[in-house]
């Protein structure tokens, strides 16, 4: 599958829960709800997925762990916070870069519109 329609599959998914949910519950919620909802539509997903970094001859097991992996095509970094901080689009560019991953989404289950507080990201274009 593209990634592209990978992503519009993801995100039809979390505008799914966010209309049955809404805001305000704990991330951790939304993660394991959004894993069931993508599974259920036959992705392979990996929640706190442990990442490895390499740094010269220094390899560091575990470095960071992403929310989320679908289908080992897309990090998804999920928060449920009143307002996405630049630093947020930075930590997913950096997993990004540090995973080889190329395509990312930011969603915030905090927001009132779902489709407000996503925020897609690429690595290397």
């Amino acid at each position: 599958m593209h990634e592209n329609k990978l992503g519009n599959e993801i995100l039809g998914a979390a505008i799914h829960i966010h209309r049955q949910l809404g805001p305000g519950l704990f991330e951790s919620v939304y993660e394991a709800v959004l894993s069931y909802e993508l599974k259920r539509l036959g992705h392979s997903v990996q929640r706190q997925e442990p990442i490895s970094i390499n740094y010269r001859d220094l390899r560091i097991p575990e470095a960071f762990k992403a929310d989320m992996i679908v289908n080992e095509m897309i990090i998804l970094e999920l928060k449920s916070v009143e307002k996405i901080e630049k630093i947020h689009c930075k930590q997913l560019l950096t997993y990004l870069k540090l995973s080889g991953i190329k395509l990312g989404y930011l969603i915030n289950f905090g927001s009132l519109i779902l489709k407000d507080g996503v925020t897609r990201l690429v690595n290397g274009l």
